[in-house]
């Protein structure tokens, strides 16, 4: 019997998880064709959400790996010390991987063998641990597994991640810039005369580092007033303050973000203007998208601009298609109609809604050197190792760019967005002569996406025979798996009108959100709920039967039929597996 069997046999014996789910996971490596504990422990933590401490705290067990007690707030200087010194030991480049993927060589005292050394891990079968007695002093290491809570919080104490632009600006003390209060206009003379540039530069710069950091998809910079700016970041769907930097004119702030961005023009405030920046934080390269608006403000007199930054991050991209977890029919029906070799795949949902992210692993999944992939977007946000991505500019806009791709062989195209007649006329060509193409459109759910396509004129019976799935999603947030509660009782009447049931609410595994200081008010990242449109024969018949309209609530009776959950249903199912609250289904599903 093979080992991922054996460790699937262990899971069900000896740890209590219950068969049919085990059962499910191995079923899912066959599909995938891995055949390691390790594998079926990723596949547990991320296909069906189980604990990664409760996952993998059982394959450390089944290898007979330690546990080592540790209480990070025990530790003393000395001890902090001594483990800094042997972090010094290691090559950068490894010593950046290994606490990335939360492996921390430790000592629990001050001194330490120069052979031997402990290694805490959240996962001990990680293979990026073989590295360390072939590339450091240290020739022999006693792995040991360790919670993850516990690991992220001794990385914190002993290898702490640091802003040495912030840091220059603590230094400094406070950015105060002179300037008359009955003064009108701030001239681009008195800017560059009277601003501590190099102060505002280490804020802006600390901003972006801070940004990435934090995992904020978005950083905005907002005038307040003549003498007071705000710095937000957007984390988990919602901006939250950074900074509030007083006694700094907007206009300072904006022209350092300008001068340090590239395609904007620092002189040119009156109109919106789009420039993007990069730079190496944590040795990867970050790319930042740069919007400047002009506003109206109280401050009439003055010229104020609203910056918004997207961080465009590499490493977010999700290439594996099991880690976006989708609940298991939209993951199968969604992997269905990707790996048919023509047809539309749509992605639909408000901005923000995580459609570009299922896009990038859509393509992950179905590119191989066999294939010609094209993409056209605007703008390109990530790079695509292995697809010819088109580049729109004036001199070739994104009507040029369509009718040029039907004329360089694709197998495979994304569009980045159906925006009209002419783009929505290009991919059902493409889909009718033999391509498969993904793209997005902005509605609220699946059928009402071929209601949008009809009025745009595309014929029913083209709508019908060349679109395969329809899938509508929202991101809401994940409750802190360390403070979450059981909902209040005050909340269940709610709760049962959206379909739970009391002894669901008696038995306290429904959850609402707490706040730690691990979280972000009770919140920690955000997962996806979503509706998935099958194109069965029954809607393709629906649809070709549709006269003047089409009929959406016949397409989704039909679709509801072969199983499909809606978007709220989708989301009291993630209610239930303890993953969200009803106030966050609630917010994404409010149209419903």
């Amino acid at each position: 019997m093979e080992k991922h069997i054996n460790f699937g046999k262990y899971l069900v014996d000896k740890a209590g998880f219950p068969g049919d789910i085990v059962d499910k996971a191995l079923r899912r490596m066959e599909e995938f064709g891995e055949k390691t504990p390790s594998a079926l422990a990723a596949i547990m933590e991320t296909d069906f959400l189980i604990p990664h401490d409760k996952i993998y705290g059982n394959l450390a067990s089944y290898y007979s790996f330690g546990e080592l007690a540790v209480d990070p707030e025990k530790l003393g200087n000395k001890e902090l010390k001594a483990n800094r010194d042997i972090l010094a030991k290691f090559p950068e480049d490894l010593k950046k991987k290994l606490l990335y993927h939360k492996i921390l060589p430790f000592t629990p005292d001050n001194g330490v063998n120069r052979e031997g050394l402990k290694v805490l891990a959240s996962n001990p079968t990680h293979k990026l641990i073989q590295e360390i007695p072939h590339k450091t002093p240290y020739k022999r290491i006693d792995v040991y597994w360790c919670k993850l809570a516990i690991i992220d919080e001794l990385i914190d104490k002993i290898a702490p991640q640091k802003n040495e632009f912030l840091q220059m600006l603590t230094e400094s003390g406070e950015i105060f810039i002179s300037e008359d209060d009955n003064q009108a206009e701030l001239s681009e003379q008195a800017l560059d005369e009277e601003i501590n540039k190099s102060l505002l530069v280490n804020l802006f710069e600390g901003a972006l580092i801070d940004s990435v950091r934090s995992d904020a998809s978005d950083l905005h910079i907002i005038p307040v007033d003549k003498r007071t700016v705000d710095i937000f970041f957007r984390i988990d769907g919602k901006l939250q303050l950074w900074l509030r930097q007083e006694n700094t004119p907007p206009e300072a702030l904006a022209a350092v973000v300008k001068d340090r961005s590239i395609g904007v023009d620092r002189f040119e405030r009156d109109t919106a203007q789009d420039g993007y920046a990069q730079r190496m934080i944590d040795e990867h390269l970050i790319r930042f998208r740069v919007s400047i608006l002009p506003l109206v403000s109280q401050e009439y007199e003055r010229r104020f601009e609203s910056i918004t930054i997207r961080v465009v991050d590499d490493r977010k991209v999700i290439k594996d298609f099991r880690k976006l977890g989708f609940q298991q029919q939209a993951q199968e029906e969604f992997i269905k109609a990707i790996n048919t070799p023509k047809g539309i795949v749509i992605l639909t949902g408000p901005t923000g809604s995580g459609k570009s992210t299922t896009l990038m692993a859509a393509l992950h999944h179905v590119m191989k050197p066999s294939i010609n992939v094209l993409t056209c977007e605007d703008p390109v946000e990530y790079v695509i190792r292995g697809a010819r991505q088109l580049k729109i500019s004036h001199k070739m806009d994104f009507e040029q760019a369509l009718r040029s791709i039907l004329r360089h062989d694709p197998d495979v195209v994304m569009v980045g967005e159906i925006r009209d007649r002419i783009t929505a006329d290009i991919a059902v060509k493409l889909a009718n002569t033999g391509h498969l193409t993904l793209t997005t459109l902005h509605t609220n759910d699946a059928p009402s996406a071929i209601t949008r396509l009809y009025k745009m004129g595309i014929e029913p019976f083209l709508l019908a025979y060349s679109i395969n799935i329809i899938v509508a999603q929202r991101l809401v947030r994940k409750l802190c798996p360390i403070c979450r509660r059981p909902l209040g009782k005050e909340h269940w009447e709610a709760a049962m009108k959206l379909g739970l049931t009391r002894e669901e609410l008696e038995s306290g595994a429904i959850f609402e959100p707490a706040g730690c200081s691990k979280c972000h008010q009770g919140y920690s990242g955000r997962i996806n709920i979503s509706e998935a449109l099958y194109f069965y024969p029954e809607i393709r018949n629906e649809i070709v039967r549709s006269g003047n309209e089409i009929n959406e609530e016949s397409i989704r009776s039909i679709a509801e039929k072969h199983g499909m959950l809606s978007m709220r249903q989708s989301g009291i199912a993630r209610v239930r597996e303890g993953l969200t609250d009803i106030t966050e289904v609630l917010f994404a599903t409010s149209e419903d």
